[in-house]
């Protein structure tokens, strides 16, 4: 099998070229048309035609796990509740997520936590993902890729529509979509969607529940277009993230530790805590207003305001007495607890760009202004003293402000681009502790000033491109790395990219080789705290090099074939590690959870307009849970396809789709994620499983 995935490998693989054939039923506007024309590795996803097939409840980096570079991850095993992405080996911190051009990522943690926008593929029409730094975008500096998710706009006829589907583990999604069709003399229509999730987890007791809602309305008139977007989500997850050894993992994959309850000599689990669990609400509100001036200038802008509240909930069993600030009982040091940690957050602020538009020149001039405001604090309540009522142990508060700028330009001269993009970033973050307990908090006030520059050209060749661009980029310690040490430096990166794209007739491919040279690269160092999330240390010097291929043919009327693959090289350049008895000089050592090779290969058929069957293939090689290069904290490679069919019901002007997605179709036992804890502990992942849905569409 395996072969015959790499014999198809060497000759297809990626849709850019397709892309820009396929129209979109979306607002075209002004930052998709920049990009296509930048001298960087992109791809610009057509969420209809590219993911609905098999957008059937799982999270967005499921959705995308066979493109370019990707490797996405689950806690919980099968795809929904708690999961992430790494792309280029870089992950969910060092890659800058938008919605709409706004910032996502979280301004602390820097983390994706897509968990609390459950069902956002549905209500989306593009995603543009560049590898590498990329260009000037809006929030933290992208230091492996930028993905911007593009929401759709409302329909301009009148529609309801239902989408339903049921899987293994329980798993099933309800969703409803309404749409008004445009009104007010043509000026005005509005959308709205609801979706609930839920899933019993492939892990013991990692179950979801999660709720996601959707509203837009547009406005346009004349050269002037508005649209307001609020959107969001609510979910609650039974914890997944302590992962388990190597020895339960061969004999019992689906254990979850989480919520265990010992016997007194922590020798036996009598019982789990049911309420072991996340709880988290977030709501986005985003105004964009686009105007037209003249054939020359354009100006969008965008107002945003982030609202996210919630908790994670934990049994805390035999803990002292002191460690939540209170005396002892009546000589009794320790007892059990139930904690509560809180995140109230407010994030705010505007992003401004114009466009100018000249026969041979194009300009874009950026602003962007916002603040994160953090609460942090924490609950405890007694479990065998029933007078320690609940009550707050610790509370600390985070500000973090961002000023930036930058003006971008494309010349063209004859058969040559160039592209000019200068960034000033400037960031201020201090947190302060209101009352102390539990280690939690520090007392910081860091600031950093930020110059970006990039530069590139396109040299346009029969039936495409071949484009080369150099990147410069920094990026400031998150909350965790600053707590855990505040000396932390920020992180530099050299990008060097080279490409080619192409395509001939029913045949189109891409090739795309980078280097990316890195000064105190923020790497995971394979250990977790304590609510699951990686620790990242400085490495010094290191550099990530590869190359990407990416092909697309279509065969026949009924076959499409498409592929990628990834080859790559990642290490830390004289490595230092720290232990209890001194410092290891390990010399040149392997990025953690960077594999050298990602393969993808796709294969489609379709017999007729209705009905479309495919088979998307994944190959990952070996990759380390730290970077000290032991073979014993190595994961294997690994293999996966999974198996997707599309069937269309056309009754009258009621079609019905009918869709099956059979994930890991040959049962594949494999690990993609972990950390290291006096041994290798791995998140197992689900072997074979479906899911079915049913769409209707009134219109």
């Amino acid at each position: 099998m395996k072969g015959l995935f790499f014999l198809g490998l060497l000759s297809p693989a990626v849709f850019y070229a397709q892309i820009q054939k396929d129209s979109v039923k979306t607002t075209e506007i002004e930052s998709i048309n920049f990009t296509k024309r930048l001298p960087v590795a992109k791809e610009i996803i057509n969420v209809q035609r590219d993911l609905d097939p098999k957008n059937l409840g799982q999270d967005l980096p499921i959705l995308l796990k066979n493109q370019m570079s990707v490797i996405s991850t689950s806690d919980a095993g099968n795809g929904v509740g708690y999961t992430g992405f790494r792309i280029r080996g870089v992950g969910g911190n060092g890659i800058n997520v938008m919605m709409n051009g706004v910032p996502y990522n979280d301004s602390e943690s820097q983390g994706t936590f897509f968990v609390d926008v459950p069902d956002l593929t549905s209500s989306a029409s593009q995603i543009v993902i560049q590898r590498g730094v990329g260009t000037s975008s809006n929030g933290v500096s992208a230091f492996g890729a930028s993905v911007n998710v593009i929401s759709k706009d409302p329909d301009e006829k009148f529609y309801v529509k239902s989408d339903n589907s049921y899987g293994s583990f329980n798993t099933y999604k309800y969703a409803a979509e309404i749409g008004s069709g445009k009104f007010w003399n043509n000026r005005l229509s509005v959308m709205g969607r609801y979706a609930k999730i839920h899933s019993d987890g492939y892990i013991d007791r990692a179950f979801s529940d999660l709720d996601s809602y959707n509203f837009t309305a547009l406005f346009e008139e004349n050269k002037t277009k508005i649209r307001f977007i609020a959107f969001g989500g609510k979910e609650k997850t039974y914890q997944a993230w302590n992962g388990i050894d190597k020895a339960t993992w061969e004999t019992n994959p689906k254990f979850n530790p989480s919520g265990a309850i010992y016997d007194s000599n922590w020798e036996n689990i009598i019982g789990y805590y049911d309420n072991e669990t996340d709880n988290y609400r977030q709501n986005h509100y985003q105004l964009l207003w686009n105007q037209n001036f003249n054939e020359h200038w354009n100006l969008e802008t965008t107002f945003h305001y982030t609202k996210g509240k919630g908790y994670y909930e934990n049994y805390k069993q035999d803990a002292k007495f002191s460690k939540y600030n209170l005396p002892n009982q009546g000589g009794i040091t320790r007892s059990d607890f139930i904690r509560k940690k809180w995140l109230d957050n407010d994030f705010y602020g505007g992003v401004s760009t114009l466009y100018g538009k000249f026969e041979n020149l194009d300009l874009n001039f950026g602003i962007v202004a916002n603040r994160y405001d953090g609460w942090h604090h924490g609950d405890v309540t007694g479990v065998y003293f029933p007078q320690i009522n609940e009550f707050e142990y610790y509370r600390n508060h985070s500000v973090k402000n961002e000023m930036a700028g930058f003006a971008k330009a494309i010349f063209k001269a004859g058969d040559y681009e160039f592209f000019g993009d200068l960034q000033l970033r400037n960031i201020q973050y201090n947190t302060t502790i209101l009352q102390s307990g539990d280690g939690e908090g520090a007392d910081l006030d860091q600031k950093w000033l930020f110059f970006n520059p990039k530069f590139g050209v396109n040299y346009k060749i029969p039936h495409g491109k071949i484009f080369l661009s150099y990147a410069h980029a920094h990026r400031e310690p998150n909350r965790d790395d600053l707590f855990a040490n505040p000396e932390t430096q920020p992180e530099k990166l050299h990008d060097y990219e080279v490409g080619i794209e192409q395509s001939f007739g029913d045949f189109s491919f891409t090739t795309n080789l980078y280097y990316m040279n890195y000064v105190n690269q923020l790497v995971l160092n394979g250990q977790i705290n304590n609510v699951g999330e990686f620790i990242r240390v400085n490495s010094g010097k290191s550099y990530r090099m590869g190359i990407e291929l990416g092909a697309m043919a279509k065969i026949s009327e009924q076959w499409n074939l498409s592929g990628n693959l990834t080859l790559s090289k990642n290490e830390n350049k004289d490595f230092k590690n720290e232990t209890d008895s001194g410092i290891e000089h390990l010399g040149n050592t392997p990025i953690s959870f960077s594999p050298n090779v990602i393969g993808n290969i796709l294969l489609q058929f379709s017999p007729s307009k209705n009905f479309s069957l495919g088979i998307q293939n994944q190959y990952v090689g070996s990759q380390f849970l730290d970077n000290t290069h032991a073979e014993n904290l190595k994961l294997p490679d690994y293999f996966l396809a999974d198996f997707n069919a599309k069937y269309t019901l056309n009754l009258n002007r009621t079609p019905v789709d009918f869709k099956l997605l059979v994930n890991n179709l040959f049962n594949k036992k494999y690990v993609n994620n972990g950390y290291v804890w006096d041994g290798p502990i791995y998140f197992s992942q689900a072997g074979i499983n479906f899911l079915f849905g049913m769409s209707i569409l009134f219109q």
